[in-house]
């Protein structure tokens, strides 16, 4: 059994600054090699982009234009972190909402390649709202919660289709910077282009849940199935389908939510067990976090098999875990 350790890191800085720099600086040789991996000339330029977020994201425009300062003022590193029309990126992922109890959480697995995870949690005040969630992409999240008690998580959603629009990280962190509800985060989804399929499940403080099937050839999907894999609906990949379990997976979440014998620790313990937790970290879909994300206090439990690290919005999030992931058998 090959053990692969790996330290997560709990990281605070309400507007991005020289915290935000120095992971800038240790992460940047990756995401340059990433960014340009099909060629220059296939992303999009400097003024593209940052004309698309004036256009569809104006209110992230201050703490772009503070980003890029922050990384230097080049073209290269301006370009990547207005995440318009990035490379694409495939991971597995399973998600649901639990709303049972005037208690909504939102749960996850992150299942991704060890080696191309950044493995920090923000909490940052950019806007007018805390924001607590895993980063992706420098300054895009995975999933977060707000101080209004909106959370989002993020699923790829086992479509191929390409088009011109926004990385999702991006998405998520828009979101959450200016959304509170449910109803409101659904009327920014139905106007946003998106770059690749995925899926977005939210949930907010009233126990409101939202399944958007996100694509960039056809208009949003929104259904309240409060779950989410890889698949939107039917599925379109069949073999990335098959390799994933994006149909057990989802069933098992379904069933769960059905079962009147759950619970809300029952639920979110199940996360930690297949056919939820995937070992296949050499395949790029081993299960790196499961999160629950408490819409009611503001909390964030991060999961592991044997620890248990909890977060809040209304203390520092600072610290580090080291997880030794260890590849067996489980896909």
């Amino acid at each position: 059994m090959r053990m692969v350790p790996f330290t997560f890191r709990a990281l605070q800085e309400e507007r991005f600054g020289p915290v935000w720099q120095s992971v800038f600086e240790e992460r940047w040789p990756h995401y340059r090699a990433w960014f340009l991996r099909e060629g220059e000339a296939e992303r999009p330029a400097y003024a593209t982009g940052v004309r698309m977020l004036r256009e569809h994201m104006p209110e992230l425009i201050p703490a772009y234009e503070g980003v890029v300062e922050l990384a230097g003022g080049g073209d290269l590193a301006a370009r990547m972190l207005s995440l318009y029309q990035p490379p694409p990126y495939l991971a597995a992922c399973s998600q649901g909402a639990w709303t049972r109890d005037g208690a909504p959480i939102l749960a996850r697995n992150y299942d991704y390649a060890p080696s191309r995870f950044e493995g920090d949690v923000w909490s940052t005040r950019l806007l007018e709202r805390h924001v607590i969630g895993m980063s992706d992409c420098l300054w895009g999240l995975l999933d977060g919660m707000n101080d209004a008690g909106l959370a989002v998580s993020l699923t790829f959603g086992g479509r191929r289709v390409l088009g011109p629009g926004f990385g999702i990280p991006l998405v998520v962190r828009y979101l959450l910077e200016i959304c509170g509800t449910v109803g409101e985060a659904r009327a920014v989804l139905e106007r946003l282009p998106y770059s690749l399929s995925h899926n977005l499940t939210v949930v907010d403080r009233s126990g409101a849940v939202l399944t958007a099937y996100l694509s960039p050839d056809r208009d949003p999907v929104f259904r309240d199935v409060p779950a989410a894999t890889n698949h939107q609906g039917i599925v379109e990949w069949p073999e990335q389908a098959r390799v994933t379990r994006t149909i057990e997976r989802e069933r098992c979440i379904i069933d769960l939510l059905h079962a009147p014998e759950t619970t809300a620790e029952t639920f979110v313990d199940a996360f930690l067990k297949a056919p939820l937790f995937s070992t296949s970290y050499a395949n790029g879909f081993g299960t790196l976090y499961t999160a629950a994300y408490h819409c009611g206090d503001g909390t964030l439990e991060l999961r592991w098999p044997t620890h248990n690290w909890r977060l809040s919005l209304d203390e520092p999030a600072e610290g580090t875990h080291t997880e030794v992931l260890a590849e067996g058998s489980v896909a």
